[in-house]
């Protein structure tokens, strides 16, 4: 009889070693590694002698014939954007985020919402009882009577539940807590994991069925388990936002059938997570004008967004001073007070910085550049800047304000919003001008940061 092996896995990327190391040498984590029974199997000891009987066929890619699938409405126009569209059948979605910022109300919604279009749909729940799922469907407003429920952990089971009942729309809550009887480890384990969701991805394609997978996150906000169950799935969203926060943030971060870093705005109440269809609103503030806080648009996924930069710069005695920001990237802040120290001679090296986009969205593309510049700048010597104005450009480590993709697309944002004036690169005013548009407002091209700052704050 073979005697079954231990090996430890990291439970952070699932790099495995037969020996216990404090260190990952796979992803550099500390104290991840433990220890899982493998049981040994006679499939993969005999190799290739299997002698397995196989239907597929290679055949020139020219003769693959498409099938065009149409998407399930969501009921949720929020959801329906990050993924595409809506969803599509044989597709399966992994959503991440903190314990309480709403995935279980976000999925429970999704479940009757499609539950009245008349689908067939299975809420399989692993961390609470049917009774507990009634009572947050009560809230909600999320009962349906082909809405179907039931509290499993053993995949066997949950299996034999799909196969007998051929629902439409398949939620799992949480991937963590299921378990296959024949994989010698705990439930949420690197094993389980990954073997539970190969599984429910390879039943989800066969019977087309569309899956929503519910996943935890560690502390440091990073999806629990091996990273492999990325790549497993379609799609990831993760959720952004305090559990205390009014508003979360759903962003995808992968998707096989539609663009990438969409975003969906959710209000979170108390009947549940409600779309907030305008987003530029949410992130401008309604407060008097004050120096250091420049709106700037971004582009997120399809759609622009106008979101509100607001900077503080003070002296302080410490030294060094601090730089801090939690939602623009560290070293790119360093980067434009360098620029701004080096280029524009505002000596900012004796004082705090202090960065943040208004509504807790982070902002990463190169596009808010001038604007992060301009906030700080602004800050820094006091001043105000003009009324009614949003800025943005990319800003190179020479001073210069490099052109950025979608900028009409930005401007028309501002406009509808009420602004009267922009002040974006002279690559794109030129563009802009030359095709005759906006003549209704008064744009500004810039060339470099210090030609931008003299227009953003007059004499």
């Amino acid at each position: 009889m073979a005697k079954s092996k231990t090996v430890f896995v990291c439970q952070e990327c699932g790099y495995d070693t037969p020996k216990w190391l404090g260190k990952c040498p796979g992803c550099g984590r500390w104290n991840t590694m433990v220890e899982e029974i493998i049981k040994p199997d006679k499939s993969q000891q005999r190799g290739l002698n299997l002698g397995l009987s196989t239907q597929s066929k290679p055949c020139p890619i020219s003769e693959v014939v498409l099938e065009k699938r149409p998407r399930m409405n969501t009921g949720s126009a929020e959801l329906d954007r990050v993924l595409g569209g809506g969803i599509i059948a044989g597709s399966m979605v992994l959503i991440v985020g903190d314990p309480g910022i709403g995935k279980s109300s976000l999925t429970l919604r999704v479940c009757a919402n499609g539950a009245r279009m008349g689908r067939r749909v299975l809420y399989v729940t692993g961390e609470e009882s049917v009774q507990q799922v009634r009572m947050r469907a009560d809230r909600i407003d999320a009962v349906a009577d082909s809405l179907l429920v039931v509290s499993e952990t053993n995949l066997e089971v949950i299996e034999k539940h799909i196969v007998d009942l051929k629902p439409e729309i398949l939620v799992i809550d949480s991937i963590q807590t299921i378990f296959r009887p024949d994989v010698q480890s705990a439930p949420g384990s690197v094993s389980q994991v990954r073997e539970c969701a190969v599984e429910i991805l390879r039943v989800a394609k066969t019977n087309g069925i569309a899956a929503f997978v519910v996943g935890h996150v560690t502390k440091d906000g990073t999806l629990a388990g091996p990273r492999v169950l990325e790549h497993i799935v379609d799609t990831v969203l993760y959720f952004e936002g305090g559990n205390n926060a009014e508003y979360r943030l759903l962003r995808a971060i992968k998707n096989r059938f539609g663009s990438t870093n969409e975003i969906g705005v959710f209000e979170m109440r108390d009947t549940g997570l409600i779309d907030v269809l305008d987003a530029s609103k949410l992130f401008l503030s309604d407060g008097q004008e004050d120096n250091g806080s420049v709106i700037v648009p971004v582009i997120e996924g399809t759609r622009p967004l106008l979101v509100e930069i607001q900077a503080l710069v003070a002296k302080t005695p410490y030294v060094p001073p601090k730089r801090t920001s939690d939602s623009v990237d560290l070293k790119r802040l360093q980067l434009l007070l360098a620029v701004l120290e080096k280029r524009v001679h505002l000596n900012m090296g004796s004082c705090d910085v202090f960065v943040k986009a208004a509504g807790g969205i982070r902002v990463d593309e190169p596009a808010a550049d001038l604007g992060i510049c301009v906030a700080m700048a602004s800050s820094f010597a006091g001043r105000l800047l003009r009324p009614a104005m949003v800025i943005f450009g990319e800003v190179g480590l020479s001073g210069e304000i490099r052109p950025v993709s979608q900028a009409e697309n930005r401007v028309r944002e501002a406009r509808r919003l009420g602004f009267k004036s922009v002040i974006f690169p002279q690559k794109n005013y030129e563009q802009l001008l030359a095709e005759g548009k906006f003549e209704d407002m008064q744009l500004y091209g810039a060339s470099t940061v210090t030609e931008a700052l003299s227009m953003a704050m007059p004499r």
